[in-house]
């Protein structure tokens, strides 16, 4: 799910970097407001202590969030695609894969994993509820009773509701939510075509929108404006990410007998791997004026991009004898991609907006040549309708 605009680093968990957008901050500061006037009704604390306890609440519910996130993540680079990242947003968070499910099986395992880290925060909150001989307590919170309760337990059973209501609206059969991509990989592995189950569950999407609309009027006509103005907004977003889904499969549809050895530079300008910061600098990008090229070993296999900074601020600190294999990066399928990939794939290639072009290896990961933005616009300019 695209969520627009850039994002502040947060940090770094098991090597994936963690983002926000400042919608997130603006969602985080509403959170604490609305729970600090929650926990200062079901708990006995002071206006100080009710407001502490809406910061923990607030950021141990984007904490769930992170890690329903990296549950993708984690099952992502296990099956083989890459991560470019996590993003908090308006609406939760977003796992930004390097390129799309190749499989049903593939698509069915990332979609899943979200939601069993979701259900498993639920059962770990109810099993300490029950560990702790509060259950009652915890559950009063949970179900919003105005009984009073321990701050500890409090927090548990707030946590426990949040990712119950969040695994719940989550596991709905529509796109973009995970249920979606679930249902799409049901239907991808029915009917053989990943397209047709894309667009299923894109149109279950569209109507679940309607449904979340229909709940936001119904806040309005509460006078609860508020929870009423977020529910449409979120209608909305749903609404445009399912109808992107459908025209983005009805596009694929177009251009899904291209592939990347259609479009690419079987013959591109490639730097050996034992060339010198030196001689790169001297005799590539002086020569060719370029900003990056790819470094291949003595058997042509592609081994990662040298840009030309790096090699002029080696040649700077006084190593002008390192190799382009030292001073090489590529993160695991950031700049590269199969030479046999349908031209679809090449567009959801994080690295792709990044470097402007992608590297294409075959099975023995040998380059076999270049693809760049130009070439793509080109070949997905001639596969579109007239008037598109």
């Amino acid at each position: 799910m695209p969520t627009g605009g850039g994002s502040i680093q947060l940090g770094r968990i098991f090597g994936i970097r963690i983002g926000a957008t400042p919608s997130w901050f603006f969602v985080l500061f509403v959170l604490i407001y609305l729970l600090t006037g929650y926990f200062g009704d079901v708990v006995n604390v002071s206006s100080s202590g009710a407001f502490a306890l809406a910061v923990a609440g607030a950021l141990l519910f984007f904490l769930s969030v992170t890690l329903h996130e990296l549950g993708h993540a984690v099952v992502s680079r296990r099956n083989g695609i890459g991560i470019a990242g996590i993003d908090l947003f308006f609406f939760g968070g977003v796992t930004k894969n390097t390129r799309e499910a190749q499989t049903p099986g593939e698509e069915f395992r990332v979609a899943a994993a979200g939601p069993a880290v979701t259900a498993l925060i639920v059962l770990v909150c109810l099993g300490l509820a029950v560990g702790l001989n509060h259950y009652g307590e915890v559950v009063g919170v949970a179900r919003f009773d105005d009984n009073q309760a321990a701050p500890a337990y409090a927090l548990l059973g707030f946590l426990g509701v949040i990712n119950l209501v969040l695994l719940v609206f989550n596991l709905v059969p529509a796109l973009p939510l995970d249920g979606g991509r679930i249902a799409r990989a049901i239907a991808w592995r029915l009917t053989g075509d990943r397209n047709r189950g894309t667009r299923m569950a894109g149109r279950a999407g569209q109507g679940f929108s309607l449904i979340v609309a229909a709940y936001g009027v119904y806040l309005f006509a509460q006078n609860d404006s508020f929870n009423g103005v977020y529910t449409l907004i979120l209608a909305f977003f749903l609404n445009q990410s399912a109808r992107a889904a459908i025209v983005s499969s009805d596009f694929s549809d177009r251009i899904g007998g291209i592939r990347v050895a259609d479009v690419m530079d079987a013959e591109p300008v490639t730097m050996p791997a034992d060339t010198t910061a030196l001689v790169a600098e001297d005799e590539f990008f002086l020569r060719y004026g370029w900003p990056w090229f790819a470094v291949v070993d003595d058997r042509g296999r592609y081994l990662g991009v040298l840009r030309r900074e790096r090699a002029e601020g080696s040649v700077a600190e006084g190593r002008p004898a390192i190799t382009a294999a030292e001073l090489v990066e590529d993160e695991p399928g950031r700049f590269r991609i199969g030479r046999d990939q349908p031209l679809e794939a090449l567009i959801a290639v994080e690295g792709l907006r990044e470097l402007g072009a992608l590297m294409a290896v075959d099975a023995e990961g040998v380059l076999c040549g270049v693809v760049t933005v130009e070439q793509i616009r080109r070949a997905l300019t001639a596969a579109a309708p007239s008037g598109l």
